[in-house]
C-alpha cells in the first residue's frame, strides 16, 4: 500500500478496527537514496501489518501515487452488526460519496467492500428473477442492509 507519509498512521488505524491484528515490523529510511526519495534519515520507510491473517505492507513513498477504486479489500461479514461496525469505523473520515453497493472509501483513500458473505450465494443463484430483485436492491444502497437483501431474495 502506498502512502505519502501516514504509512505507520494508516497501519495503526487498520490494526484498531480489525480485531485479529497486530504490527509486524517497521523498517525506516536511511541515508542511502536520500537523493531519489527524499525523505529525512529516520522517517518510516515500511510497516508490516497484519489483518485477520493477512499481511500487507505500507510504505511511505511520497505523493507520486494514490489509490483508486481500480483495487479494493473485501471484508465478508456475517451479520448486519459485524457490516455496520465496519462500515462505521473504516468510512469515518472517507469520501461520503465514493460510497455504493457496499464499498467505501477511507480516510486514506483506500477501497473496502464491505459486503454479507449472503450476497455472494444470492448472486451465485441459477435464480435468475432472484438475483436481479438483490441485484436492484444493491444498487440502491450505500451501505449494505442485509435484511433488505434477503427480502429481495425470498421476493417479499
Amino acid at each position: 500500500m502506498w502512502f505519502d507519509t501516514q504509512a505507520s498512521e494508516a497501519a495503526n488505524f487498520y490494526c484498531s478496527v480489525f480485531k485479529d491484528s497486530r504490527i509486524i515490523k517497521t523498517a525506516y529510511y536511511g541515508k542511502a537514496g536520500h537523493e531519489v526519495h527524499n525523505m529525512q534519515e529516520g522517517t518510516v520507510l515500511t510497516v508490516e501489518f497484519e489483518l485477520n491473517g493477512n499481511r500487507f505492507i505500507a510504505l511511505n513513498g511520497g505523493p507520486l501515487f494514490k489509490f483508486n477504486e481500480a483495487i479494493s479489500f473485501v471484508i465478508d461479514c456475517d451479520t448486519q452488526d459485524e457490516i455496520d461496525y465496519y462500515w462505521s469505523k473504516l468510512s469515518e473520515g472517507g469520501d461520503k460519496n465514493a460510497q455504493q453497493c457496499g464499498w467505501l472509501k477511507d480516510k486514506y483513500g483506500l477501497s473496502w467492500q464491505v459486503v454479507p458473505v449472503k450476497l455472494g450465494e444470492f448472486m451465485a443463484d441459477k435464480d435468475r428473477t432472484k438475483v436481479e430483485r438483490v441485484m436492484g436492491k444493491v444498487m440502491q444502497m450505500k451501505k449494505i442492509e442485509l435484511n433488505t437483501l434477503e427480502q429481495a431474495y425470498a421476493g417479499a
